[in-house]
């Protein structure tokens, strides 16, 4: 290591770490709830009134299953608007579990927007959610979806039918009347509360539970939130949208986020699959640490490994969590521990977790995991301590010589972390066969367990001499 290269000269190259905060923990918003039988457009109407494409939506049925919640905003006030799944008082099966969700969502709102199809007309499944809205007491808004024109608007009026006030025409496909709409939302909320909230609070740390689908995502979060928070079906898929919950863990709150499984490459997706695939990167570059989980049952697969790979990549931190860990016997273990060492080997850094979310074995040792991948992940080294490290490490090791140069580390920096990003100054290009042992060499020297490290290399320009 020499000395003719300071870290002032290169300071351009060092971005400051950004402040990450998340806008929407400023405290207790009031919460609308989008509700209506399946397929009335609640979905579309919610993407609509958040002037998004947020909530996934297919001309089907059914698509979405679980409460999602979003930050919403007009004329200046904030709220939360939840979306929901089809609310049929006759269903059964997993269509009565969307329903039970539906009803919770209603039940803890501030308001609730009834969505009505005026086309169709108020059927016997409207009247039953009407008179279950009408025992509740809770402000309701009545909105008669797909009238795309003035003519359509007679349709919506025979919606008065349903006792709840008057009918707001709209149409969440083209936007027509979701001003009116959304005034009457507004007009309907309590009052703002007392207490501002410091806006620059960074909030509950963001865990998304990631993994291919029937892995058992959904049924983890509802074991860690202690309540049934998301549908559970053995269906493959059932998650679409991704599902949020403030989970008190370890005597703290985690903002945990259920994601739809990863079934294969976003561009080979389509329909609801394509979007949902899209929610599932989006929450991988919102989060902090991400906990993929495997099915411990089962041989690890190409999509196992092409989920890590994708938050290795996004730069966040990891946990490994093997579910259903009940039904794998001694064989299968022995088997699991051969895989493990062979596949993932370029994540052997990250903390690994055995789990049941059917019968909550273990599940306490997600917390120290998530700490130690956190901790990991924010770590900073002094610039002093890390070039007194390299010293001894190209004394030691130094870069084979290749093309009759000896390529040398002049300097080295942490520009930032979350993920760690370490600067290397050369006099010429590292081989990535030497960048990696580097990269080894660092995590048993300052840990960084949990965590990707970025490793940057500057090669030294030759300044050019004046004649």
């Amino acid at each position: 290591m020499t000395g003719d290269v300071q870290p002032e000269a290169h300071a351009e190259l060092l971005p400051d770490e950004p402040a990450f905060v998340d806008a929407g923990d400023v405290g207790p918003l009031p919460v609308v709830a989008v509700v209506g039988r399946p397929n009335v457009g609640k979905s579309t109407l919610v993407n609509r009134m958040l002037g998004r494409r947020a909530a996934v939506v297919e001309d089907v049925p059914g698509v979405t299953r679980d409460r999602v919640a979003y930050d919403a905003e007009w004329s200046g006030r904030q709220f939360t608007l939840v979306d929901t799944g089809g609310w049929d008082p006759d269903a059964a099966g997993m269509a009565a579990t969307i329903t039970a969700q539906a009803e919770l969502a209603a039940a803890a709102a501030d308001v609730v927007v009834f969505v009505v199809d005026a086309v169709v007309g108020a059927t016997d499944a409207d009247e039953a959610v009407a008179r279950v809205l009408r025992r509740a007491g809770k402000p309701v808004v009545l909105a008669a979806n797909k009238v795309d024109s003035l003519g359509g608007e007679a349709d919506a009026a025979t919606l008065w039918s349903l006792g709840l006030d008057r009918p707001y025409p709209v149409s969440a496909l083209h936007g027509r009347g979701s001003g009116d709409l959304l005034d009457a939302v507004l007009a309907a909320l309590p009052g703002a509360p007392a207490v501002i909230v410091d806006v620059a609070s960074a909030g509950p740390r963001r865990v998304a539970i990631l993994g291919r689908p029937n892995v058992g995502k959904s049924s983890l979060l509802n074991r860690l939130a202690g309540a049934e928070r998301v549908v559970v079906d053995a269906v493959a898929g059932t998650t679409v949208d991704p599902v949020d919950e403030l989970v008190l863990l370890g005597g703290r709150t985690w903002r945990l986020v259920d994601t739809a499984g990863i079934r294969r490459r976003v561009r080979e997706a389509s329909g609801a699959e394509y979007f949902a695939s899209l929610r599932t990167a989006a929450v991988i570059d919102r989060c902090e640490v991400a906990v993929v989980l495997s099915d411990a049952s089962e041989p690890l697969s190409e999509q196992d490994l092409r989920i890590i790979s994708m938050v290795v990549d996004a730069g966040r931190a990891l946990v490994l969590a093997f579910n259903k860990w009940d039904l794998v016997d001694d064989d299968r273990r022995r088997i699991l521990e051969k895989e493990i060492d062979r596949q993932l080997a370029r994540v052997a850094w990250a903390p690994r977790v055995n789990v049941s979310a059917l019968t909550g074995r273990h599940v306490d040792r997600l917390v120290p995991a998530l700490d130690t991948a956190l901790a990991g992940w924010e770590t900073r080294v002094p610039t002093g301590r890390l070039n007194t490290f390299f010293g001894q490490l190209v004394a030691a090791h130094p870069h084979p010589v290749r093309g009759g140069r000896q390529p040398r580390i002049l300097f080295a920096t942490q520009a930032s972390t979350r993920p760690p990003r370490v600067v290397l100054f050369t006099t010429c290009f590292l081989e990535a066969s030497y960048l990696r042992f580097v990269e080894r060499r660092l995590r048993e020297e300052f840990g960084f367990a949990g965590s990707p490290i970025d490793i940057a290399v500057r090669q030294r320009t030759k300044r050019s001499r004046r004649s």
